[in-house]
């Protein structure tokens, strides 16, 4: 038998080109469209406006490259149930995408999460759970799966490229006044959540900013490349580099600094989002301010260490994340005080690498703290579909706010049956004596909505907020940065625990840093190992890393507090290229920074 080899797109403009063959017979390449229309058409402001600009840009194909590869086994249990354990991050949303192919009862079927360290989003989609349970049916025997490293890079999901042009207008005092932007994701060969993916940047193109005027067409692009699937800032690091570089540019071509253009723009009451929904907190002025020392220090730091040989330069930028997904995002928990006087909690908030476990324990001695509970007088249940009810996937922050909610919501209720006329709570043996529920479920609903096909909406219910600062160091021989330091001051409302929010932080900007500057993955064979895909090594994360907080109260969070884990991944980046170009003058709109590409700008 013969096989005819068809072409392979490999990139978002080839599979658009007009002889581009269908790569899913029927449906066309460019399979999705998102608009969005904000304000008064954007035209006629373009053309009365004191300055514009616009430019290109493009983020790649970042791979998650956790330290432990995808892990999973199956076996069947005494009651014939097919147990499948893996590092899924969403085990009741893939518990309903395997069934049906496996032939099985959604009944029949227990995920269970193994806390294997992190992956960044990638677990959002099943990788490994249908092919360890047909393994396990097939044979009726325990089945167990680990990938190597080419395996890993090669069979799991990547973050979508955007190739994006945006366009800004200001009046001569620096005030935004319109936006248009443009933008394609690179979204490989299956649809898997590409729309949401592409409403991301309707989202964030330009969030942080006060612009009345907004007008932009956003796609979804089916490649031949490696497919794409959640990562950590999940669309903004793609929407936010673009907005926020142009930013730069446009400061520049005002001859105002780049801290004091953010400064003018950035929400205030009487602002709205891209997507028209007011900020739930008006944090960003005094985030700002707070930096504003640190910037002037830094700036006179690198005019005077900077040599013939080695540039250094200072680069800002802002990130703007949502906490859920998208519109009335819902969890549910149970709540149960136990014979001893103990209280259990079951949940499915996963865990990735980021202290699930830490996140429901706090909120839950919180709710509790009327009942006088030391912590380990609190016992955890976690995500194993058995004994927890579904409380949603890890994903799109959501597991502070959303799971928060609901575990607060169960704790009210138990302590409402516990509660006694005269404001003392009653033991177990009082609870079951007068027939009360000793275990609750806890409910929570984001009071949000969908966007619209304009992008118009309030989809998230609570969002996160910080600045980046970047002090890097050119090596004008090679063209080679270095990030020397690195300061985000962020708000994440109120902190629930802060060496886990410390943590969540420090590992994002480490993968913001190899996003700028190395990591990539487009050539399959050289970029299917770590060092090959740029994997950033301890040398290239600088010691100098300094977080501070904003603690603003989030109405709709559980005890004012809002998620962490994709705002360090927002936009740090930026700041890095920012920063390269403050240093040297080289402006990078293609990521990653390669020393070759730095270096050609040098000699360009």
């Amino acid at each position: 038998m013969e096989l005819e080899r068809l072409p392979e797109y490999m990139s978002a403009p080839a599979a658009m080109a007009d002889d581009a063959i269908e790569i899913h017979p029927g449906t066309p390449n460019v399979y999705f469209e998102q608009r969005i229309a904000k304000g008064d058409e954007t035209a006629p402001v373009f053309d009365s406006a004191a300055h514009v600009i616009e430019d290109d840009f493009y983020v790649g194909r970042q791979p998650h490259m956790p330290i432990e590869p995808d892990v999973g086994f199956a076996y069947l249990d005494d009651d014939g149930k097919l147990c499948i354990h893996s590092k899924s991050i969403g085990l009741h949303l893939h518990l309903y995408m395997i069934a049906p192919g496996l032939g099985v009862d959604p009944e029949k079927i227990v995920m269970v999460q193994n806390p294997a360290g992190g992956t960044f989003g990638y677990k959002f989609s099943p990788t490994m759970e249908a092919l360890v349970g047909a393994a396990c049916l097939a044979t009726g025997k325990p089945v167990f799966l680990n990938y190597d490293w080419h395996q890993q890079q090669t069979y799991t999901g990547k973050r979508s490229p955007f190739f994006m042009n945006v366009r800004l207008a200001c009046d001569n005092d620096g005030k935004l006044l319109a936006m248009e932007s443009d933008w394609t994701v690179d979204h490989g060969p299956y649809s898997e959540f590409g729309d949401l993916l592409t409403l991301r940047g309707a989202q964030f193109i330009g969030a942080g900013y006060d612009i009345a005027n907004i007008r932009g067409l956003g796609r979804t692009v089916a490649t031949n490349h490696a497919w794409g699937s959640a990562f950590r800032g999940y669309g903004s690091p793609q929407s936010e580099f673009a907005s926020e570089v142009l930013v730069d540019m446009l400061a520049e071509k005002l001859g105002m600094d780049p801290l004091e253009f953010r400064y003018k723009n950035v929400y205030r009451k009487g602002s709205t989002t891209p997507t028209g929904q007011d900020p739930e907190v008006y944090s960003l002025p005094e985030i700002i301010d707070s930096v504003r020392p640190k910037y002037e220090e830094a700036k006179k730091r690198a005019a005077a260490e900077s040599t013939d040989e080695v540039k250094r330069g200072v680069g800002i930028s802002l990130g703007v994340y949502g906490c859920g997904l998208d519109g009335p995002d819902t969890a549910e928990i149970d709540v149960e005080l136990n014979e001893d006087g103990t209280v259990t909690v079951y949940a499915t908030w996963h865990d990735h690498g980021q202290g699930a476990d830490i996140g429901v324990l706090g909120t839950a001695h919180e709710a509790l703290r009327p009942l006088g509970l030391a912590p380990e007088q609190i016992k955890l249940v976690l995500n194993d579909t058995r004994t927890c009810p579904n409380a949603g996937p890890a994903g799109g922050s959501r597991s502070q706010v959303v799971v928060g909610r609901a575990i607060k919501a169960g704790c009210e209720l138990l302590l409402g049956g516990m509660r006694k006329s005269d404001g003392s709570f009653r033991t177990y043996k009082e609870m079951v004596d007068e027939n009360i529920a000793v275990r609750y479920n806890g409910k929570w609903s984001a009071p949000a909505t969908e966007c619209d096909e304009n992008g118009q909406g309030s989809p998230f219910a609570s969002y996160m907020y910080g600045l980046f600062m970047a002090e890097v160091a050119v090596e004008v021989a090679t063209g080679k940065t270095t990030v020397e330091k690195m300061t985000c001051v962020a708000d994440v409302g109120k902190i629930n625990n802060k060496l886990a929010v410390d943590g969540q932080l420090y590992g994002g900007l480490a993968q913001a840093i190899g996003l700028a500057l190395s990591e990539d993955y487009e050539d399959i064979k050289k970029h299917s190992t770590m060092k090959g895909a740029g994997f950033p090594y301890i040398k290239q994360i600088p010691d100098d890393i300094v977080l501070e907080y904003v603690e603003s109260d989030r109405p709709e969070g559980p005890f004012g507090a809002s998620g962490v884990g994709e705002l360090p991944l927002t936009s740090p980046h930026a700041a890095v290229i920012n920063g390269i170009y403050n240093a040297c003058g080289v402006r990078i709109k293609e990521l990653p920074a390669l020393p070759e590409k730095v270096l050609a700008g040098l000699k360009g």
